[in-house]
């Protein structure tokens, strides 16, 4: 495996990593038996994995499509539409489904369902649920992210054409800059210091600030990755990242001000850098974790829902065993749901497409 791979892979499994810090952080509170309360408060900073997700996201799609979306034709950015779609909304739809049959069976049994808006349902199907429409989050929570990256999908071509324009590291540092600092801007003026606040309203800014930043850092990458100093520069990525945390943490600086500049570092640091770390994350287990996070974060909270209802007391509290015996269980669904689910209709929806682009073309 070559360097450049093999940094890239260490991305899959960092993803992986990432999404089992969103399942901790939603069933945290039912660890309080088992967990001491400062373990329990580190759980609750989970959703910042979230962040993670966006700046991902951005910087693998530009790696991807940056340059073919910057030609800004309608072919291209056709396929790139429905290939994110392909990608996102088939497991998206079984998992809501699995939702709604709760929903119906909470109905029927006259248990609380006030989580599941029926009236809301049609914003989640087409997932727009969190660009301003709703008040609360429902149905499946994590879903919000999805949303959110749905409208940054839509967005991305006109950002691939406006990055035409050739930046050098110091124009991309500023921009970084820039957006980070519009970002901790936007939540101060709102009255917010947490990333997490105002999800439905704030939620979708998240989201296109730290794509976009993701995006930039992919074109920091692809400056330096070539350079015989790449690994010094991704261990003073981690070296800063470390460093910012620090500071963050002993200033008591507003988690907005601080911790996307370090994601984004440790992402950096992640692509650049060649050690013990990445090639742990590029390989083995954690890696696979990093293939199936998708599915990980999409099922683990509707999973949990049910799995309390069946397994675990009036108090909520899990006890070491029943903690092991959900892990297993969401390693499996997740695994199972990733080759049953989300690769066969990936690949089905993206064969359509080439056929739905030529029936098009005869019928003009």
């Amino acid at each position: 495996m070559t360097a450049q791979p093999l940094r890239l892979e260490a991305l899959t499994g960092l993803r992986g990593l990432a999404a089992w810090l969103v399942v901790f952080y939603h069933i945290r509170l039912s660890l309080a038996a088992i967990l001491p309360a400062p373990v329990i408060a580190v759980l609750a900073k989970g959703y910042l994995a979230v962040d993670l997700f966006f700046m991902l996201s951005g910087f693998v799609l530009w790696l991807t499509y940056g340059a073919r979306l910057a030609r800004f034709e309608p072919a291209e950015i056709g396929a790139f539409w429905w290939r994110r779609i392909a990608r996102i909304w088939p497991l998206h739809a079984v998992v809501l489904s699995g939702f709604v049959m709760l929903a119906i069976l909470l109905t029927i049994t006259g248990r609380d369902h006030a989580g599941y808006p029926f009236g809301e349902l049609p914003l989640h199907v087409v997932l727009i649920q969190n660009w301003g429409f709703t008040g609360a989050l429902a149905w499946n929570h994590p879903a919000w992210s999805i949303s959110t990256e749905m409208a940054a999908y839509l967005l991305f071509p006109l950002l691939a054409v406006v990055g035409r324009r050739a930046w050098g590291p110091a124009g991309l540092v500023a921009g970084l800059g820039l957006l980070l600092m519009g970002l901790f801007a936007l939540f101060a003026a709102l009255g917010h210091s947490s990333l997490g606040d105002a999800i439905t309203s704030l939620g979708l800014a998240r989201c296109l600030i730290e794509f976009t930043a993701g995006t930039l850092a992919a074109r920091l990458w692809l400056h330096w990755r070539g350079l015989p100093s790449a690994q010094r520069i991704g261990h003073a990525c981690g070296g800063a990242a470390a460093a910012t945390c620090g500071a963050g943490l002993w200033f008591a600086l507003p988690e907005t001000a601080w911790v996307p500049l370090a994601l984004l570092l440790v992402l950096l640091a992640m692509a650049l850098a060649d050690g013990r770390i990445a090639r742990r994350l590029a390989s083995g287990p954690v890696h696979w974790l990093g293939e199936v996070s998708y599915s990980t974060y999409l099922c683990h909270f509707g999973l949990f829902i049910v799995f309390k209802l069946a397994f675990v007391g009036a108090d909520l509290q899990l006890n070491v065993w029943k903690l092991a015996v959900f892990i297993g269980l969401l390693v499996v669904v997740s695994g199972l749901s990733h080759a049953w689910v989300e690769l066969p209709a990936q690949r089905a929806l993206n064969a359509l497409q080439p056929r739905l682009n030529r029936n098009t073309a005869l019928s003009r």
